[in-house]
């Protein structure tokens, strides 16, 4: 086994997990408190933009590996067990039949209208100092 392993498995259970509330989000039972973190989590998961952008050193890659696991996480505490276990197999399907991921480019527009709210905040905050 090598050391990489245990680290390929964590990355293909968060994609996994990305794409099972994407299917979790649109599942009945879904409370929906469970269904706005459920979308938030996959819209900024499959959304072509980062809200930071990985060419910053080491800050780029944190949002990856913190800040989705810990929306993934919380969104599957929210939700009852056996939606989790109905949308994981959902999932396993989906992600077997098309070995790829879904894009979201409401997430896109999302992480973008954030940068441009964070701009203009920085920008008015220069200009009052």
């Amino acid at each position: 086994m090598a050391i990489t392993d245990p680290i390929r498995q964590w990355a293909r259970r968060i994609k996994r997990d990305a794409v099972m509330l994407w299917f979790a989000r649109r599942h009945p039972a879904t409370p929906l408190l469970a269904k706005v973190v459920c979308f938030v989590a996959v819209a900024y998961a499959l959304s072509p933009i980062d809200l930071i952008p990985d060419f910053i050193p080491v800050l780029g890659y944190l949002d990856e590996a913190l800040l989705l696991p810990a929306m993934i996480w919380l969104a599957v505490r929210l939700l009852p067990d056996e939606v989790v276990a109905t949308c994981r197999l959902e999932a396993d399907r989906w992600m077997q039949a098309r070995q790829d991921r879904p894009k979201s480019y409401s997430g896109a527009i999302a992480i973008i209208f954030i940068w441009i709210v964070v701009a203009a905040l920085a920008w008015n905050w220069y200009r009052s100092s």
